[in-house]
């Protein structure tokens, strides 16, 4: 039994060496009992002067309050991605992250471990990143930094609602107050943010985007404002995001998941103007147009206290909510449309047509993934399609699985209806073109319906006329 836990034991200290973070185990009265290497470089430290020894002797500066080893073998609960800076035996400066789990046997807690990783190797690496960036705008400022590749042309809609919504884009862009944009993933907020960049009075300046939910959260912040030499081991002065985008336009996507307590900085910056890099006492003024994103409703993450209500009200100067594809399903075929003369192109394919049952599905389907998932099905489609025609077999399998549900529901609302519809739209528009002479501008008017909505129905129902 006793060669069979001391093999145990040598198998679990081979398996934790082998591991590529750093791993410090203690007991219950704070004494390290494992330590791997890895530990041992992020701090700074040889093992044998750690290993054996209580955690005070080996770090110094740690108290019980600031020690997190020490506060989950106190709490019994674990402590996850949190910041620790302290100084080591030798009085060398060290941050890491470290996720800190106590070790219970049974119902007893006997110590605890901690999984750390080189937060000062992390905020190098985002800051090469700053670098590149920042060497980008030194090659040319004009070239390089209007990185905006769409206009508001590019967001696709025959909705009257949509195109309302562009045309009030295209008049609130020339104003520098904030903006904040709602939308579920997938209704192309990134696209109509860099429209409006497009049509502002900053076209010619830098479009940053930054995804914040992209970011560990301890280093979102050196990103956005900068870092100052000295405020950590490494640390040299470098320009952040906002220093970056200084006459141009900062895009904070999914802006929930930034901290609360960054919140309140970003804040600061839309009221005053100035910001502040890490480690710093000096305020550096720019010249910022900020506009965020959210993909989860303001009043929700206001009542999960995701978002702060006074940055909300901040950022609620000018508020734009993307509608979901199955809240305009007149886009859908149209969009549909679009999109196979777009891969018919780049697949040097030829498909025009599209089966009514698929056509029927299309429309009925909710579509949770939006225009993305929409545009991603029919890329699937146009591939594996072998005619000149999609049908409902070229869908991708997931959706395959979707069409006895749509068409339980049709059954259940009954087919004829539709067609009843069908046929009196097909009627009134017959009606109108008569009474406006084949006047496609009139005839819309008179149908209050848009332009355009109606050309692609005139298309749908093949009534030929002119202008």
């Amino acid at each position: 039994m006793v060669q069979l836990t001391a093999l145990t034991q040598e198998v679990l200290t081979a398996i934790l060496k082998s591991i590529d973070e750093g791993i410090h185990v203690v007991n219950i009265d704070g004494k390290t009992i494992f330590y791997n290497e890895v530990a041992a470089r992020h701090d700074g430290m040889e093992v044998n002067e750690v290993l054996g020894k209580h955690l005070f002797e080996a770090f110094p500066s740690l108290t019980k309050e600031s020690s997190t080893l020490l506060k989950v073998i106190k709490s019994g609960k674990p402590i996850f991605n949190q910041t620790q800076e302290y100084v080591n035996l030798h009085g060398s400066r060290i941050d890491t992250i470290n996720t800190t789990l106590p070790i219970f046997v049974g119902e007893e807690i006997i110590g605890a471990v901690e999984i750390a990783k080189d937060y000062s190797r992390m905020k190098i690496l985002s800051e090469r990143l700053l670098d590149l960036q920042r060497g980008l705008n030194k090659t040319g400022r004009k070239k390089t930094t209007r990185q905006v590749n769409y206009t508001l042309n590019d967001l696709k809609t025959i909705h009257p609602l949509f195109l309302k919504l562009k045309d009030e884009a295209r008049k609130l862009a020339k104003s520098d107050s904030p903006i904040l944009v709602y939308g579920e993933s997938g209704t192309g907020k990134e696209l109509f943010v860099q429209g409006i960049h497009h049509e502002s009075l900053r076209t010619n300046g830098a479009f940053i985007a930054q995804n914040c939910a992209a970011i560990p959260e301890t280093l979102l912040e050196s990103i956005l404002f900068g870092t100052s030499k000295g405020s950590y081991t490494g640390a040299v002065d470098r320009k952040g995001l906002f220093e970056l985008a200084d006459g141009g336009t900062l895009f904070l996507d999914e802006l929930h998941t930034m901290p609360i307590e960054l919140q309140a900085k970003l804040l600061r910056v839309l009221e005053d103007g100035m910001v502040r890099r890490v480690g710093s006492s000096e305020n550096i003024l720019v010249n910022v147009r900020v506009i965020a994103a959210m993909n989860v409703h303001p009043s929700k993450a206001l009542q999960n206290q995701n978002l702060r209500s006074d940055l909300y009200y901040r950022l609620n100067v000018f508020t734009f909510s993307l509608l979901p594809l199955r809240e305009r399903k007149e886009d859908i075929l149209f969009l549909t449309e679009y999109f196979l003369k777009e891969f018919n192109k780049k697949l040097h394919k030829n498909i025009h047509q599209l089966d009514p049952e698929l056509e029927l599905f299309l429309e009925e389907y909710p579509w949770p993934g939006n225009v993305r998932e929409l545009k991603h099905t029919l890329e699937y489609m146009m591939n594996v399609c072998e005619g000149s025609s999609l049908t409902c077999t070229d869908l991708p399998f997931m959706l395959q699985q979707q069409r006895p549900v749509i068409k339980k529901v049709e059954n259940k609302e009954c087919m004829s209806l539709r067609k009843n519809i069908d046929d009196l739209e097909k009627r009134l528009i017959i009606d109108a073109m008569n009474q406006c002479n084949g006047n496609v501008k009139h005839a819309a008017k008179l149908l209050e319906i848009p332009r355009q909505t109606l050309q692609y129905k005139l298309k749908k129902v093949a009534i030929e006329c002119a202008e």
